[in-house]
């Protein structure tokens, strides 16, 4: 059960950092957004390593 949520947060996380590159290589990116996606993956990742 605890590796289903691993990999669940993996995913979540990967996705994240998809979400992320795609809105830093538009041409006008929007820089609030790629903000709150950083900080949503952090979160992730800081859960991934507890």
């Amino acid at each position: 059960m605890i590796q289903d949520h691993m990999s669940a947060l993996r995913k979540k996380h990967e996705a994240l950092e998809r979400k992320i590159n795609e809105e830093e290589t538009r041409p006008l990116p929007d820089t609030i957004r790629i903000h709150s996606l950083k900080k949503e993956k952090l979160r992730l990742k800081e859960e991934l390593l507890d």
